[in-house]
């Protein structure tokens, strides 16, 4: 399946999930992790026309089927996990939080039992994950959890868990 049969082209004032996930391949290239809204507003504009010029590519700010294939939007997503959520990713995930102490959730943290169940212990470690990046504390982990950096050789959270990674 191609991205210029599955995915809408995308322009300012645009907005929904895949607006997020634009921005979540354009993280590590031209956005941050916080830059992750769901709102094409004028930093994922701007980011699109650098992303665009730095590929050789028409710099108009639109994701149309061109850029869409730049950004290799057809690839696989990476999963939301919340309450409830469970399996193998869930236990990455825990794992993931507790090798994270002091670098990229809060230094005090419990550590979590690695069971692939997404309590409400599970739940708090990543809402105070979140807090800790400057992202909004939900306790949801979508795209812009998946993004936050973990490590200065451009590692992001998805790779530490083995999901689907930013750019």
């Amino acid at each position: 399946m191609s991205a210029t049969k599955t995915l809408p082209t995308l322009s300012q004032g645009d907005t929904g999930v895949d607006v997020r996930w634009a921005q979540y391949r354009l993280v590590r290239q031209t956005l941050s992790y916080t830059d992750i809204d769901g709102v094409f507003g004028p930093v994922t504009y701007h980011g699109v026309v650098l992303f665009q010029e730095t590929n050789g590519l028409v710099a108009d700010g639109i994701i149309g089927p061109i850029t869409w294939q730049a950004l290799r939007g057809d690839s696989e997503r990476p999963p939301t996990l919340k309450r409830g959520s469970s399996g193998e990713v869930v236990a990455r995930l825990q794992n993931g939080l507790n090798l994270g102490r002091g670098e990229f959730t809060p230094p005090g943290a419990t550590d979590l039992a690695v069971d692939g169940d997404f309590g409400p212990l599970t739940e708090a470690a990543v809402t105070a994950m979140q807090s800790y990046n400057d992202l909004p504390g939900d306790g949801i982990v979508g795209m812009a959890t998946w993004a936050v950096p973990i490590h200065a050789a451009g590692q992001v959270f998805a790779n530490l868990c083995d999901v689907p990674g930013p750019g």
